[in-house]
């Protein structure tokens, strides 16, 4: 699979994932990743996968945060927590309502949630989710915003940035690709300068 790691790298991007998931489209199968320009976070992404797959993986590829869009429980978070020291983020599927009771067990194994829309596929779905939901979002550890969006999201974002709720960032895929893996570049750096306005 093509994957422009580097050309997307060229706009500096906060982080750059990289999913390891073979049912996914985009399934990072090579052996290393480019070097990066400085500042940039690489993000591993799991799916209910063994903690010594994810560790060897952390190795492998020096990730900085790792993300896990499956069903890993609490004890799960702990564990990788303990064993591999790097930021984690555990995924959480919305629809048009949540029960936001379920993020306490994870508040002290984890630094990020991150909410994705509710679909088919374990991401990837091309749509967002209700976002009006997370006007009950009870809790003060930082969130990122993931699930189909595009640039016609881009000034509802900005009014949630503007609101007292921990928005830390934004997961932006499908809605940015000419396949999967393969990245618009103009479209990137619309998305840049839409967020910078």
């Amino acid at each position: 699979m093509k994957h422009n790691t580097l050309e997307v790298a060229q706009l500096q991007p906060d982080y750059l994932g990289f999913i390891f998931f073979e049912k996914s489209k985009r399934n990072y199968d090579k052996a290393h990743i480019e070097i990066l320009p400085e500042g940039i976070q690489k993000v591993g992404v799991f799916v209910d996968a063994s903690i010594e797959f994810v560790i060897d993986k952390i190795k492998q590829f020096q990730f900085d945060v790792i993300q896990l869009h499956g069903s890993e429980t609490p004890e799960y978070c702990k564990r990788l927590q303990t064993d591999s020291k790097v930021e984690l983020w555990k995924v959480f599927s919305i629809k048009d309502h949540f029960d936001f009771s379920v993020l306490e067990a994870y508040e002290a194994v984890i630094d990020k949630f991150l909410f994705d829309t509710k679909g088919k596929e374990k991401g990837g779905n091309g749509y967002t989710f209700d976002w009006s939901v997370l006007q009950d979002y009870p809790s003060q550890k930082p969130f990122i915003l993931s699930g189909g969006i595009g640039l016609e999201e881009i000034p509802a974002v900005n009014e949630l940035k503007k609101t007292a709720l921990p928005l830390a960032g934004i997961d932006v895929n499908s809605k940015f690709e000419d396949k999967p893996g393969l990245k618009n570049i103009d479209l990137l750096k619309s998305l840049v300068n839409e967020l910078n306005r």
